[in-house]
């Protein structure tokens, strides 16, 4: 995508945890583009829990967004057969059914990305991590203790760090180093149903980061979670902005 400079302002929205739900992610497109953003950075876990798992697949390459994997991108690739000893049947089934949902484009497109991207907008060295600089499954968001926010800032080597995983959207300036959780697009869990994602502004002088909510079309997203048979749990994450623990009602650590 072109960079567009007005007033010497770089637009990006900032995206991250979609999980398959393709009505929130064309809303979060649609209000970027509304607010000039020219490129849109994508920090993973694009698939898994959500019914149209190909199809954001083919929307995340058509419209070229750059993106990182995230875990359950991952687990996505590698789940067949039986869940594994000590995995909850409904979490192995997110990855099974949603592989088998793949075309071979989808496929290849989730096996060609990498954990992380270091890049370069308007002089500044920026990096891109689904969960922390030392562990793609780290929680980077309010509840981080500040020693942990500092090494991840040294680690980062970059003035920002993008990451998700967590659902929740943060920003802080920690030893000066911005570290800024997009939120999740698809499946938000701090009780907000509606999609988040960053919009990050570079200028000559500054960096400025703004998270937004964007009301979608969460009925259509319901209707098909249950029309494809998806344990109804998943339609609790999706219609309350709940994390699998609160949506399940059985105790889990976050993951």
């Amino acid at each position: 995508m072109r960079l567009h400079f007005m007033n010497d302002i770089i637009k990006i929205a900032l995206i991250g945890d979609i999980h398959a739900n393709l009505a929130a992610l064309q809303a979060v497109l649609q209000h970027a583009a509304g607010r000039q953003a020219t490129e849109v950075w994508n920090v993973g876990d694009s698939v898994g829990y959500g019914p149209f798992p190909d199809e954001v697949a083919r929307l995340l390459r058509q419209a070229r967004i750059l993106s990182i994997a995230g875990n359950c991108d991952i687990k996505t690739l590698h789940a067949a057969g039986r869940a594994p000893a000590g995995r909850r049947p409904e979490k192995h089934m997110a990855f099974a059914w949603t592989r088998r949902q793949l075309g071979s484009a989808s496929l290849a497109f989730l096996e060609s990305l990498p954990r992380q991207r270091r890049l370069r907008r308007g002089g500044r060295r920026i990096l891109l991590t689904h969960g922390s600089p030392f562990s793609i499954k780290e929680y980077m968001d309010g509840d981080t203790p500040a020693p942990r926010l500092r090494a991840a800032a040294r680690a980062a080597r970059a003035e920002l760090l993008v990451c998700g995983h967590a659902h929740r959207p943060f920003k802080q300036k920690t030893a000066g180093v911005w570290i800024v959780n997009t939120g999740s697009v698809g499946r938000p869990d701090d009780g907000d149903r509606r999609a988040c994602y960053a919009m990050l502004e570079i200028s000559p002088r500054r960096m400025r980061i703004r998270h937004y909510r964007v009301a979608y079309d969460l009925a259509s997203t319901l209707k098909a979670l249950r029309r494809r048979r998806l344990p109804e749990s998943f339609a609790r994450m999706f219609a309350h902005g709940w994390d699998f623990e609160q949506a399940s009602g059985k105790p889990e650590k976050r993951s």
